[in-house]
């Protein structure tokens, strides 16, 4: 029997046997009970498709834009930190599989990979710039500043982390990195979260955003962001309506709907019920992005029937470079393609275009005759 992928779980199911299980349980755990985690899936079945039939669905096109940067596709790469526990090519391999697929890819501001080698390890590839808030501004203008020389095109800043959720996988296993890593845009062990000093009974990456993120920060800091760069700016990490209207106010260029992966606040909504209300209040006047739970084709057609430009993914990528590095991220990509190609067929959509919210319904309001 094959032991070929043929979901996203398979990979997971992989990865899980050939990472370390502190470094498996970082990139997986959630927060706290690990409800939201859950929840972040469970969710995309309270939606159900409602497709049309006899619409010619002989040719189907896929390609979209965000930030006006053309895409083969409306799938794109999360931010995820620290890919070299996952693969010794860590997030150049990363870059070259998405610029292979068509598609964009977010670095993490705690890559392992410096901004500099992933943009030259995928020249003509796009990529954005996810950027924490430090305490130290100048550090967190030279980021920015790195970005926007390195060929970057958009800054999309995390804005739910004023201090780490409690994964309690991480505190377990006093989760810090391997000795031979770095988080490689930094040059003080104590940024480069490499010190060999002890972090005690906690996980070491909640001390280290306790002793580096900012706690302080509000909206008069994403005008101070907008004012430092002319990248378009991103807010990643908005729930609420009230806030995408706020977050419109400071001139930002889109909103990423995201609960940070399940892993800040446990409890909270899942995205993709998050995601309609963003979408009515800010009605068109920016994009809106998703991501949590994605798990195949289907998921990726919800979310853009709801109103989604485009969806990221996270926790699938690592696991499939945990298993094959680019390749296995390739694979990752062009599966998911695969069924987001057949989902749009088989609901009777040529193009994106076609891809509006009379393709969904929330479970249990389905008329019946």
């Amino acid at each position: 029997m094959s032991d070929k992928p043929v979901c996203v779980r398979d990979f997971e199911h992989r990865a899980k046997r050939v990472l370390p299980k502190a470094v498996f349980d970082y990139y997986f755990s959630g927060a706290d009970e690990q409800e939201s985690l859950a929840d972040n899936v469970a969710a995309f079945s309270r939606w159900c498709l409602f497709p049309r039939v006899l619409k010619d669905v002989s040719r189907v096109d896929m390609s979209t834009t965000v930030l006006g940067q053309k895409l083969n596709m409306p799938i794109c790469v999360a931010a995820t930190a620290m890919q070299r526990m996952a693969h010794p090519d860590g997030e150049t391999a990363t870059a070259r599989a998405c610029l292979s697929a068509g598609t964009g890819m977010m670095l993490s501001s705690w890559a392992t990979s410096t901004i500099e080698e992933v943009a030259e390890a995928a020249p003509g590839g796009l990529r954005w710039m996810q950027l924490y808030i430090y305490k130290d501004r100048a550090l967190t203008h030279s980021l920015v500043r790195r970005a926007e020389e390195a060929g970057y095109k958009g800054i999309f800043v995390t804005v739910d982390t004023p201090y780490l959720g409690k994964r309690r996988d991480d505190v377990r296993n006093r989760f810090k990195l391997p000795s031979h890593l770095r988080m490689a845009n930094f040059e003080s062990p104590d940024l480069a979260f490499s010190s060999k000093e002890g972090y005690g009974e906690d996980s070491g990456l909640a001390v280290y955003v306790a002793q580096a993120i900012d706690p302080s920060l509000k909206w008069e800091d994403i005008a101070w962001l907008k004012r430092i760069t002319s990248l378009p700016v991103v807010v990643k990490g908005v729930l609420r309506a009230e806030e995408a209207k706020e977050a419109l106010k400071y001139g930002v260029d889109g909103i990423l709907v995201s609960n940070h992966g399940a892993r800040q606040l446990d409890g909270v909504l899942a995205t993709i019920d998050a995601l309609p209300e963003i979408v009515e209040a800010v009605d068109g006047q920016v994009e809106v992005y998703l991501d949590g739970g994605i798990q195949k084709g289907t998921d990726v057609l919800k979310a853009l029937a709801l109103g989604a430009k485009a969806v990221f993914v996270g926790r699938p990528i690592l696991w499939g470079l945990a298993c094959e590095g680019e390749k296995g991220v390739s694979d990752v990509l062009q599966l998911l393609r695969e069924e987001l190609h057949l989902a749009l067929a088989l609901s009777g959509c040529r193009s994106l275009k076609e891809v509006d919210r009379t393709l969904v319904r929330r479970s249990g309001h389905v008329s019946r005759i």
